[in-house]
């Protein structure tokens, strides 16, 4: 089969990785990759947002089956375009992709359906946002509406960073359209954890567990960020948790699409904070999460693309998880998440590499003289296999050790968070 991977960053490379161990694969594209992706896939040079370049593309070279990485191609139709034209894809509908794409669509959606979520009002007049935050008070959290790559949720534990967030979203355009329209939430005390299915129509099928560090710096400190390293699986959804995560948010989140005439196929992910009451949605992706997917696909023993086509054609499916841990440290280039540095030689790739259960997956990369060098604000995912969590956070942190760039930055506490529960 020829298989087309559609994005540029981490998850794609660990879909990439995944997908080239099948050996149903005859030939593996990938737009437009990175310096990673293209060892193991053939560079197509079209921006994954180029969803009518990418149709015709796969049509040409007769592409059997496509999947998507990133949310944005999701929300601007690539689904709907390959369908159109009668290519395979996994992924969402334009329409579907709108959990992801309107966090108010999302928050009107679980209220209606009674998936639960914390309490919201949404706004898309400044002086009414700024009045019921004044009104509520802080700790509050403020989302832009639609699609920032991760940065557009912020938590205020005071009035006047409130207050700034709503000036820099709504009235200096500091996420472009995206933060015109802003969702105000409750603060809420817990645990984060992430929890992706595959689903198609009514069926679903989870996968391993999750929790991924959105703040940029050591302890959940610093501004949230696109997620700075994940484990799997997490001991924060216990059994019991699973069983309300599947009851409460993903089969009445099913059944609430059905309802809408809305027909979901790909990977939906609920970002969730489990609290004294029970697992609460913070948000849906409509995607694989990134960093998660990285650790999450390690432990998949299938054969992936089998399992994607099999699962896309209506049949039963069931995940083999690898018995093993597997954690992630993200690398990023010194002033992510705000405007940073590109174009620095990274040094060590090699040595890192040939250490004992360590993957690394390139996000931010691109080659410049036949050298890898920094080309976003996440560089690197270093990952790596333990027996344990403990065993797998020593060996990704040994291989970060060989591995060096002018400005590189990475939190020291990946996986901490899950000692507390592991005795």
């Amino acid at each position: 089969m020829k298989v087309l991977v559609v994005g540029n960053g981490g998850r794609e490379h660990a879909i990439a990785w995944q997908l080239s161990k099948s050996p149903l694969v005859s030939k593996l594209y990938c737009a437009s990759g990175n310096a990673g992706i293209w060892k193991i896939a053939e560079r197509v040079d079209i921006a994954p947002t180029d969803v009518k370049k990418l149709a015709e593309f796969a049509q040409r070279e007769g592409v059997d089956f496509t999947v998507v990485g990133p949310e944005a191609p999701l929300v601007k139709g690539i689904v709907d375009e390959f369908e159109a034209r009668g290519l395979k894809i996994f992924g969402p509908t334009r329409e579907a992709s709108q959990l992801e794409g309107s966090k108010a669509f999302a928050k009107n959606f679980m209220e209606k359906y009674n998936v639960p979520t914390p309490h919201y009002s949404v706004f898309d007049d400044f002086d009414r946002a700024l009045r019921y935050v004044k009104d509520v008070g802080a700790p509050i959290v403020i989302k832009a509406d639609g699609l920032a790559a991760g940065k557009g949720a912020v938590v205020c534990y005071s009035i006047d960073h409130a207050v700034q967030t709503l000036e820099s979203f709504m009235k200096k355009g500091a996420l472009g359209g995206a933060g015109e329209r802003v969702v105000v939430e409750e603060f809420l005390e817990g645990e984060e954890a992430s929890y992706i299915v595959m689903v198609n129509g009514e069926n679903y099928v989870p996968l391993p567990t999750s929790q991924d560090h959105k703040k940029l710096l050591d302890g959940d400190k610093g501004p949230n960020t696109g997620g700075m390293g994940a484990y799997s699986p997490t001991p924060v959804i216990n059994e019991e948790v699973e069983r309300r995560v599947r009851e409460e948010v993903i089969e009445r989140t099913l059944k609430g699409l059905k309802e809408e005439g809305i027909y979901f196929r790909g990977f939906l992910y609920a970002g969730l904070m489990i609290t004294s009451e029970g697992p609460k949605v913070l948000e849906f992706n409509v995607r694989l999460g990134d960093p998660e997917a990285q650790p999450i696909l390690m432990r998949i023993k299938n054969d992936f693309l089998k399992l994607l086509v099999d699962f896309y054609e209506g049949k039963e499916v069931q995940v083999k998880e690898d018995e093993r841990w597997s954690l992630d440290v993200v690398l990023a280039s010194r002033g992510y998440p705000e405007a940073y540095e590109k174009g620095k030689v990274i040094e060590g790739l090699e040595e890192a590499e040939s250490l004992p259960d360590v993957v690394i997956f390139h996000a931010g990369t691109t080659l410049k003289d036949g050298k890898v060098v920094t080309n976003g604000g996440r560089v690197l995912n270093v990952c790596a296999y333990g027996n344990t969590l403990r065993e797998a956070k020593d060996r990704a942190y040994e291989a970060v050790s060989k591995i060096h760039f002018e400005g590189m930055h990475y939190r020291k506490d990946i996986g901490d968070k899950a000692f507390k529960y592991l005795g």
